[in-house]
């Protein structure tokens, strides 16, 4: 194994020493010869044939009155040919209305010879269409041959290509993505760029007998740059590098996939060392029907039975490293997840803060960024964002920018793309009735005041009654720091928190309504999964019933058919859900029943403001602003957001992302 890559050889098989046998395309020279004999047969005759003039019917008259034409012969369809009595050949043509017994009595009377003939096809006209009808025929007589002697996919691999490799080869001409280019996930480039070294410098790991990983697998949600590290690695590799997507193996045709998975190596095995990224590996590695299987892809398995042999089969692939990605690793075949095959799995989540502020300067490079602009207060307020999603919010406020007739990104740009990746375009606030406002205003006052009151809870960030989306109206609460693991406590605050607005409803209106709808069905998904998944109930016990599902894509899917548990255990779990939804509603009730005036005040202010900031509330609420986080873990400053008034400016607020846990209450339309 070289460092360099070197050129592929010229064949797989060693130079024969006897002469080569004959090219099978002889066999079709006679039909060659056939056919430049026919095309002879016509053309040959014309060269010999007497050059003829053509005579136009008044010049064939007078000739005929000047005793100039010697012969004539006349068809059905009116056309004449002869010789004049100088020897010339001609051709006229004949009115059919005076081709008649006066014509024919002053040819007579003229002493030119006659004759009548029938119209007739010519014989070139005759073999031209019997060569037409004849020609789909023969086009596949001869492919039928061809697939015979190579048979199946074989034949339609050399006929028509099908069966080859649909890689992108990058050799000379590299992507410029380097590694300098992917912020963040050091750790996981460190593991990455070690296979690349190792194709490179493969003496350095030979001499302490250490073997170059088969296969690494790259998982993660979708959009944290899984075919960005990969277009890296295929920017700072020495080898060629192989990129391939898994749908590309799969065709209506069976056994297509396995050979064009055959075919991949191959090159790969020519070109070694090499690299091949597979993207979206779980197009052909799902898991194998298993034993009394109905119904079974067999096209699928033949492929992904081809992928595992030609990973760790019988005949190794010395010097080829296979990259792959996927966020469904849990479908995956355990056979294909082995060592030997995949030896190394990395998991590339989502970006923390320090990597959302890499990511963020990364998308910013060619953008100017006004002095507002504090790129860390952008990255703490988009937790749960991915790559992809960061450079859709730098995208989205370049387009704000540019929208106001600008284009210097401010700190409101960036506010106002958050909340329109969110919760989707902001409507004005005159698509509410004023007895739905002040109802809207009620809601998210309540949301507001028991997160104030909850000591768990997060910090409000802000609070606005401006719809946006389905959204009529958003209490967004940010937190300080990421967490990981959440304590019952937390998890109590977060239910009273989300059955806020429904309480505040109750004191102030005297009566619910269907603004409550979505966080009633978020309250009752975390006490379910507090009950059934996290053994927090001292009825049902530590027991836990998970629903499954992707681990990167969400649950998802459809619920089980058939439950783990007994009725009895379902019954349960219905009562301690409803139990615990109660309690936090009765929570709620008793805090915002005790802070009535501090209700009714920060739900006038939101309709004269239909914005505040999270100081506002807790201004009202007449408890201090949480200013650190808690003990032994680093304090943040929480993000400001400007108070919009009624003159009905674009708001400039701070907004979390929806993937945090409670990080936007939203008061629906039905």
């Amino acid at each position: 194994m070289t460092r360099q890559a070197n050129p592929p050889p010229k064949g797989d098989k060693p130079t024969p020493t006897a002469p080569p046998p004959p090219p099978a395309w002889r066999h079709w020279l006679w039909l060659i010869a056939l056919v430049v004999f026919i095309g002879l047969f016509f053309v040959l005759p014309s060269t010999r044939a007497t050059p003829s003039v053509t005579l136009t019917y008044s010049s064939f008259v007078k000739d005929v009155a000047a005793k100039q034409v010697k012969t004539i012969t006349i068809t059905s369809s009116g056309s004449a040919s002869g010789v004049l009595k100088s020897g010339k050949h001609y051709t006229t043509v004949i009115p059919l209305s005076l081709a008649g017994p006066s014509l024919l009595t002053q040819l007579e009377k003229e002493g030119v010879q006659i004759t009548a003939t029938a119209s007739t096809t010519s014989f070139g006209s005759e073999v031209l269409t019997a060569l037409i009808l004849f020609l789909p025929f023969l086009v596949i007589g001869w492919l039928w041959m061809r697939m015979g002697r190579r048979g199946g996919v074989g034949g339609l691999q050399g006929a028509m290509g099908v069966g080859r490799s649909r890689a992108k080869l990058f050799d000379a001409d590299r992507p410029s993505t380097t590694f300098a280019e992917v912020a963040g996930y050091e750790g996981a480039k460190r593991e990455i760029a070690e296979v690349v070294e190792f194709l490179r410098s493969p003496e350095r790991y030979r001499l302490a007998g250490a073997v170059a990983p088969r296969g690494v697998l790259m998982v993660g949600p979708p959009g944290t740059g899984k075919t960005l590290l990969a277009r890296a690695v295929a920017g700072e590799a020495s080898v060629p590098f192989f990129s391939v997507t898994g749908s590309s193996f799969v065709e209506m045709f069976v056994g297509v996939g396995a050979a064009r998975v055959r075919d991949l190596f191959a090159e790969a095995r020519k070109r070694a060392p090499a690299i091949i990224f597979v993207d979206e590996v779980d197009a052909i590695g799902q898991r194998r029907s298993g034993a009394g299987a109905i119904v079974s892809n067999d096209e699928r398995e033949q492929t992904l039975n081809q992928l595992l042999s030609e990973m760790d089969g019988f005949d190794p692939s010395e010097g080829i490293v296979v990259l792959a990605a996927t966020n469904r690793p849990e479908i995956l075949d355990p056979a294909l997840l082995r060592p030997g095959r995949f030896d190394r799995q990395v998991t590339i989540p989502l970006p923390t803060l320090t990597e959302r502020v890499a990511i963020l300067k990364v998308h910013a490079r060619d953008k100017r960024l006004g002095p507002s602009v504090d790129l860390d207060v952008v990255a703490r307020g988009t937790p749960g964002f991915s790559g992809a999603d960061l450079a859709n919010l730098m995208n989205e406020a370049a387009i704000v920018a540019v929208r106001h007739n600008r284009n210097v990104l401010e700190s409101s740009d960036f506010d106002e793309a958050r909340d329109r990746l969110i919760l989707g375009r902001r409507e004005g606030s005159n698509v509410l009735l004023p007895d739905e406002k002040h109802s809207v205003a009620v809601h998210e006052a309540g949301h507001a005041l028991v997160a104030a009151y909850s000591p768990k809870a997060d910090p409000v960030a802000k609070i606005t009654i401006l719809p946006a989306g389905q959204a009529l109206g958003v209490t967004e609460q940010l937190p300080f720091v990421e967490r990981h693991l959440y304590g019952e406590d937390y998890l109590n605050d977060m239910l009273a928190v989300r059955l806020g607005g429904r309480a505040a409803e109750l004191v102030e209106l005297g009566q619910g309504s269907t603004g409550a709808a979505n966080d009633l069905a978020s309250a009752t998904e975390l006490a379910v999964k507090m009950v059934r998944e996290f053994g927090l109930s001292k009825e049902v016990g530590p027991v836990g019933y998970p629903e499954g599902g992707s681990a990167f894509l969400g649950s998802g899917g459809p619920a089980l058919s058939s439950r783990p548990y007994a009725e009895e255990t379902q019954a349960k779990i219905d009562a301690q859900v409803a139990a615990l939804l109660s309690q936090a509603e009765r929570r709620a009730v008793d805090l915002l029943t005790e802070h009535r005036e501090q209700l009714e005040q920060l739900a006038e202010l939101l309709m004269a403001n239909e914005t505040l900031d999270g100081s506002e509330v807790y201004r009202i609420a007449g408890v201090p602003q949480p200013v650190s986080a808690p003990e032994g873990e680093p304090g943040l400053e929480p993000v400001k957001v400007r108070r919009v008034g009624q003159s009905g400016a674009a708001p400039a607020p701070a907004s979390a992302s929806a993937a945090v846990r409670l990080a936007v209450d939203e008061d629906m339309a039905e």
